[in-house]
């Protein structure tokens, strides 16, 4: 499934199986990095469930990122997160953070992740997608500005199939971020 450098992203209410039997079967495909994406959990409920992921993740050498809640890594000792531009700026990069990925929705916003800290850059969506109904996509000439106005690695999330993730690779990304693709093989 994953046929370049992929980011899974999970969202558990989109799996047909256990959630953490659906993790081991995203890790045996060995994507570069995987992001615990569980919007919806509380603080503690996502703690309990992200030391699971972390564990599964490092016994499959696979990156972990944390996402949504600036204080993760430290609170759980993890240094890798994910988050939105947002809360970049109310937050700034974490204290102990070693990896910082950004998700940004214009040129702008990447080129102040960049300078604010981020690592790496989620830009989207690139693609039409189920998670965002009504909501036209951005393209992959957005992509492509993207790319060239920042110098970190930028990854093309939203709608991404194996049909469609060259085209994001052709106009400039590292790589791509699958999550129905994911949460459903």
């Amino acid at each position: 499934m994953f046929t370049c450098n992929t980011i899974a992203v999970t969202y558990r209410k989109l799996c047909t199986r256990p959630f953490l039997e659906q993790i081991d079967r995203v890790l045996k495909q060995k994507p570069v990095g995987l992001i615990l994406r569980e919007k919806d959990l509380s603080w503690e409920d996502y703690a309990v469930l992200a030391k699971q992921v972390i564990s599964l993740c490092q016994a499959a050498g696979v990156s972990c990122y944390l996402n949504g809640f600036p204080r993760a890594g430290e609170q759980l000792g993890h240094p890798w997160l994910q988050f939105s531009f947002r809360l970049l700026l109310e937050y700034g990069r974490p204290r102990g953070t070693q990896r910082l990925g950004i998700s940004v929705h214009s040129v702008e916003e990447a080129v102040r992740a960049q300078q604010l800290g981020a690592d790496f850059l989620m830009a989207g969506h690139i693609f039409s997608t189920d998670c965002k109904p009504g909501l036209p996509p951005r393209g992959l000439e957005f992509l492509q500005q993207v790319c060239q106005a920042v110098t970190i690695p930028v990854y093309a999330i939203g709608g991404i199939t194996p049909e469609n993730a060259p085209l994001a690779i052709q106009a400039g990304a590292e790589g791509v971020c699958v999550m129905s693709g994911a949460m459903k093989i």
